[in-house]
């Protein structure tokens, strides 16, 4: 059977920030998660990239909304990627903003951040 990948990029509601805070925090959790996939299981790095490298930005409410999903994800073998600011612009230092997901087969990811609202 032929697979579907994706990643997902999970964004925390309460931090309000910016557009274009928020597209480099999603941005630099895409990446992290990207390079680790690759060099951890590079068959879905090379299957999810081949299919064009598919992402959804979901939301939950706060940090500790991020958790749970976390650790789901990590009993399924999938990356993760935790984003912690560097608090040099419109948050404190040490927050975590958003937390990567995959890539990895559709299967996978949706058993993780399948219930949550898109952004």
């Amino acid at each position: 059977m032929d697979f579907s990948y994706k990643m997902v990029l999970v964004a925390r509601k309460d931090l309000k920030l910016s557009p274009g805070k928020l597209a480099a925090q999603v941005a630099h959790a895409a990446v992290a998660c990207a390079l680790e996939t690759k060099k951890i299981n590079g068959k879905w790095f090379k299957k999810w990239t081949d299919e064009g490298a598919k992402k959804a930005v979901v939301k939950v409410g706060e940090l500790d909304d991020l958790f749970p999903l976390k650790r789901k994800a990590d009993d399924l073998k999938i990356v993760t990627y935790l984003v912690t600011d560097a608090g040099h612009t419109e948050i404190p230092a040490g927050t975590i903003t958003i937390l990567g997901v995959g890539p990895a087969p559709d299967n996978l990811i949706d058993q993780v951040t399948g219930d949550l609202p898109l952004l």
